[in-house]
């Protein structure tokens, strides 16, 4: 099993591990959970792997860490999205081409809204990654999609982002290559104009260009 596999067993335990937890000690929302320690011991795990884990629930807004005060059970409906984002992040096959869709989903839908709106099209980071690419030919891949969801203002849409690269085989967190260079600045270019069809049209393009790069 590789490193990323294993990665995936070990944050699907914890949180299969949470739920029974949840559900067999009666564990309410607001009340206290297991800590690192505790977890690392019953799992068996390093403590770090636990605490990488914990760090992803938390984005999720799953649980909450109280400074001092240990770590605690978020709201009831959050249980029902934790179980519902493992059992795809940490499937083969279809479920991996899922994760790339829904990811997707969220980074055409950002685009949407930034496209509608002026005072996200003329938001200085635009110009400073379109001439980034212009005097560098490159730009960390992620970085451009995590502006367009940042700049969206969904704080939920930005958290599920957020592990959904996470387990993405697509390699976004790589510098982008000379071939990207006229996509991107296509799409930072029509994102900056509102011209909505054309920054999805060079969104997609450059998405496909990677899939096929990566195959």
């Amino acid at each position: 099993m590789d490193k990323k596999q294993e990665n995936k067993k070990v944050f699907l335990e914890i949180v299969h591990q949470l739920r029974e937890l949840i559900k067999h000690e009666g564990i309410q929302p607001g009340e206290k959970i297991p800590s690192e320690r505790v977890l690392s011991e019953r799992l068996n795990v390093g403590r770090s792997s636990v605490r990488e884990a914990l760090r992803s629930l938390e984005l999720l807004g799953l649980i909450e860490t109280r400074h001092g005060g240990g770590t605690f059970l978020s709201a009831v409906h959050s249980n029902q999205l934790v179980e519902i984002l493992a059992s795809f992040i940490l499937q083969e096959n279809k479920a991996v081409e899922d994760v790339h869709i829904v990811r997707r989903m969220h980074e055409k839908e950002a685009i949407r809204v930034i496209c509608s709106e002026q005072s996200l099209r003329n938001l200085p980071v635009w110009e400073s990654l379109f001439m980034k690419l212009e005097l560098e030919n490159e730009i960390v891949r992620d970085l451009l999609l995590r502006e367009l969801i940042i700049a969206s203002g969904n704080r939920l849409a930005l958290k599920i982002w957020i592990q959904l690269v996470a387990y993405s085989s697509t390699p976004l967190k790589k510098v982008s290559t000379r071939e990207e260079k006229p996509m991107l600045q296509m799409l930072i270019k029509s994102i900056q104009l509102g011209y909505e069809k054309e920054a999805l049209n060079a969104y997609e393009n450059w998405i496909n260009f990677l899939r096929n790069s990566s195959s």
